[in-house]
């Protein structure tokens, strides 16, 4: 937020200008009653203190007007932000979209329309307010000076020990805003989860492990209000010594004031005036404003700063390579030589008391290994592909690949742009003409490059149809640097000609390796090697000796020639 203002100097110029002139009203209506006071209305002079009031009423559109062209001017540090933000949400929106690691269209929704509003309108009403007590207290203290400098000796130091105490506990009082609404919304999320799963809670008889569960969130959640309550104690206790007390010592000290250093009624009235009309609510608006738009603020810039959503690991969605991942991170490359993806004992469940999808699965895969996996519908094929990718960590064991991989999920993501941007989104450098050509004829998609009009013809996503969105984003693979690719389905809405074309453009792709999740019978001949998912056990082996190893692949192949026989070309098992 410094850098952003320190490259708004000129803005920043601007309001400082005309809050220069709406505190002219400031200092004005304090001098002229204590004039009204003491060189007209107590000295029997009526015309000359209606003079002097008569002069603070014409501050008072003077001040108006400033403050009007105040307004006008903050535009020109308001809008610039919200333009950024914007350009933020909808870069990282889409970028998190095709890498299939986004919180989904509602959330990047939420946060272009109310989260940016929101974050909008509180920086505004928060440089209003420091602004505005900023020029209210230059305006009162010089008024002030200009009828007694002795006042500011009573003044002066409460109001800045006032502000000196808020200042001082701002920091730990938004920390304890923000642990508090994260408290919150942790607990609003448990207690919906807990409503929606009551039938299987008590099926599985998880009761006491749920409301133990939910007893914690309610314990932290009580805990953070309570830590933001007596911190809120530290607001009314600067508003107390900044605003309230100096008005008590100037109404203490009047009598050795006037007697000391002959101060006039009107000079203690004027002084009073001050006070209690212009530092007493600015420093009132100023505490509150910073304790709630100034905590709504620092939450909504955190949330359109990081995802929002719910991330992932190292890997990614639509054949977008990710960042490594938190099982990666933490274990590195693979130990085995001139192995690319290896599974340890690898168990995975969904729940703490649901049965594992995967048990103590074991996995090497070398690079230019082809490999695919198998299964009946929810046996856990997809989710496999999830934790080779990073997407999901196990409960046990570690995923190990080398480099990061590239998921291709079932629903492909296009982009509205041209086709050399969809397909050249994974690259860093430029891609030539002829390499970007050569990747779309090698997955089968040159025809309908061809048929959009080239690499720089515009693509309207809403008029390809799902095998064409799929052909789009296998090519973009292709070109990606990623060496491991996992294709879960991704070419389940392409004929079996057409996924052969894929299939064997990826398995031939130098330094590349792949993982096929298979639909239909010839993506498992094609591999070299074939994981048979069962949900007890997993058999490996090559297509021709499983059947004698694995019931459970006899009957898959004989289901998948079935249906090939039929004419469907499906497969009856599919995740």
């Amino acid at each position: 937020m410094r850098g952003y203002l320190r490259g708004r100097l000129g803005a920043l110029a601007v309001l400082a200008g005309w809050s220069v002139v709406e505190s002219a009203q400031t200092f004005a209506v304090g001098y002229a009653v204590a004039k009204a006071l003491d060189e007209g209305f107590l000295r029997g002079r009526d015309a000359a203190g209606l003079w002097w009031l008569a002069l603070a009423a014409v501050a008072v559109p003077v001040g108006a007007y400033g403050t009007a062209r105040v307004y006008r001017g903050l535009a020109g540090l308001v809008e610039p932000l919200r333009d950024g933000l914007v350009t933020r949400v909808v870069r990282d929106g889409l970028r998190a979209a095709v890498r299939g690691r986004g919180s989904g269209e509602g959330a990047v929704v939420s946060r272009l329309t109310h989260q940016v509003e929101i974050a909008r309108d509180a920086f505004g009403g928060l440089v209003l307010v420091v602004r505005s007590f900023a020029f209210t207290a230059i305006g009162a203290l010089t008024g002030m000076c200009a009828l007694a400098p002795v006042l500011l000796l009573i003044v002066l130091p409460p109001l800045a020990a006032g502000v000196a105490l808020f200042a001082a506990g701002l920091g730990p009082l938004a920390r304890r805003q923000h642990a508090y609404l994260a408290a919150d919304e942790a607990l609003a999320a448990e207690c919906g989860a807990l409503a929606g799963g009551l039938r299987d809670i008590t099926a599985c008889g998880a009761e006491p492990l749920m409301a133990a569960r939910a007893d914690a969130r309610t314990g932290a959640a009580l805990d953070t209000a309570r830590a933001l309550a007596r911190w809120g104690v530290l607001r009314a206790a600067a508003l107390a010594v900044g605003g309230q007390l100096p008005v008590v010592l100037l109404l203490v000290a009047a009598p050795w004031l006037i007697r000391t250093h002959r101060l006039t009624p009107g000079d203690l009235l004027g002084a009073l005036t001050y006070l209690t009309q212009s530092l007493q609510p600015a420093l009132q608006n100023l505490v509150h404003t910073l304790g709630a738009a100034g905590t709504r603020l620092g939450v909504v810039l955190r949330r359109i700063g990081g995802d929002g959503g719910a991330g992932g690991g190292g890997g990614v969605g639509d054949g977008v390579p990710g960042q490594p991942g938190p099982r990666e991170a933490e274990t590195g490359h693979p130990d085995l030589p001139g192995c690319v993806l290896h599974l340890r004992h690898v168990t995975f469940a969904y729940g703490p008391v649901a049965e594992p999808v995967l048990h103590d699965l074991e996995l090497a895969l070398h690079a230019g290994e082809h490999l695919a996996v198998v299964g009946p519908s929810g046996i856990g094929k997809s989710t496999l592909a999830a934790l080779t990718a990073g997407l999901l960590r196990p409960d046990r064991g570690d995923v190990r690949t080398a480099g990061r991989p590239a998921l291709v999920p079932q629903e492909a993501y296009v982009l509205t742009g041209t086709v050399r941007e969809n397909l050249a989104y994974l690259r860093e450098d430029p891609v030539p003409d002829a390499e970007l050509l050569a990747a779309a004829r090698a997955v089968g998609a040159g025809p309908l490059v061809e048929a959009l009009g080239g690499p720089d013809a515009e693509v309207d996503p809403a008029r390809l149809s799902a095998g064409e969105r799929q052909l789009l984003a296998l090519a973009r693979t292709y070109l990606s640097p990623a060496g491991l690719v996992v294709l879960d389905e991704a070419t389940c809405h392409l004929d079996p000609a057409a996924e052969a074309v894929a299939e064997e453009a990826f398995a031939r792709r130098p330094g590349g390796t792949l993982v096929v999740i298979a639909h239909r019978i010839s993506s498992a001949r094609r591999a070299g090697r074939v994981l048979v998912l069962d949900g007890t056990h997993a058999v490996c082996g090559t297509h021709e000796d499983l059947p004698a190893r694995s019931a459970l692949y006899r009957d898959l192949v004989g289901s998948w020639s079935a249906d090939a026989a039929a004419g469907t070309g499906a497969a009856t098992g599919t995740a």
